[in-house]
């Protein structure tokens, strides 16, 4: 008799799907570590962000843009840089003409070196011009003032940016080297900004202009032909509340043209 046939081999168990939590927890690639470090703010620093955040919070600020063709400028200086110092002591830069520019233009539009009082809500006028301008420390950043450049000349300006410069560079600057200003220059353009808007950092003050690079740029000459100009772009920031947009921009075309026309500066037109 034919042997019995044997049972079918029953089919081997399959095997149970770990959870995604049971899944293989091998450990990622260790990454370097990201850490923290505090450091506590400077009085010179906490002084800085309170004025800024109350001028922020209490005026209101607007800006307005200009620009400038420098050739006039570029040409002054490479023409009459060396005998300048060699007369002066002082270096010829390009910022000094536009204090003097500014200065000019202050004293035709006097609300631009005014503020309002708000514990009177009067609006101060001044017969001086103080103009600050932002200098590096090594502690940060402070705003040396040249006083009575309604009175100033182009050598004794350049002399005053040299001498508190150099402080700066020293901190050897005083309390009364960085206060009282009615008007602030600020000029990003040394770091190579093509534009932005400056903040006015005291509500003492108006308005505050930034300088910027200078570049060239294709520009449409008299003629209508396209040439190539060194342009740098004037950024004017002024308090809305006393000053209107027609005295915003008839400043910066004033400004323009001085720094345009030197001559203009000497002639005061």
């Amino acid at each position: 008799a034919a042997a019995p046939a044997k049972p079918a081999p029953k089919p081997a168990p399959k095997a149970e799907a770990k959870p995604a939590s049971q899944a293989s927890t091998a450990s990622p690639p260790s990454s370097p570590e990201r850490g923290e470090r505090r450091e506590k703010m400077t009085r010179m620093r906490q002084a800085i962000a309170r004025n800024l955040k109350e001028s922020q919070n209490t005026l209101a600020m607007l800006t307005t843009f200009q620009e400038v063709d420098m050739s006039g400028l570029i040409k002054m200086r490479k023409e009459y840089k060396d005998i300048f110092q060699a007369s002066h002591g002082a270096k010829l830069g390009f910022q000094s003409p536009f204090f003097l520019a500014s200065a000019y233009a202050l004293k035709q539009i006097p609300a631009l070196n005014a503020y309002i009082d708000n514990s009177t809500n009067e609006i101060v006028y001044r017969d001086y011009i103080n103009i600050g301008f932002a200098a590096a420390t090594p502690k940060g950043l402070v705003t040396p003032v040249i006083k009575n450049l309604e009175s100033k000349n182009l050598a004794e300006v350049e002399s005053e940016f040299a001498k508190f410069a150099n402080l700066a560079k020293q901190d050897k600057l005083t309390m009364d080297d960085i206060t009282g200003n009615t008007f602030t220059i600020t000029n990003g353009g040394v770091f190579g900004s093509m534009l932005g808007t400056p903040l006015i950092g005291s509500t003492s003050s108006a308005a505050a202009l930034g300088l910027h690079a200078t570049k060239d740029r294709p520009v449409v000459l008299p003629n209508g032909e396209i040439g190539v100009r060194p342009l740098m772009y004037l950024a004017l920031t002024y308090d809305h509340r006393l000053v209107d947009g027609r005295e915003a921009v008839t400043f910066l075309c004033m400004v323009r043209d001085q720094v345009e026309d030197p001559r203009r500066m000497l002639l005061e037109i």
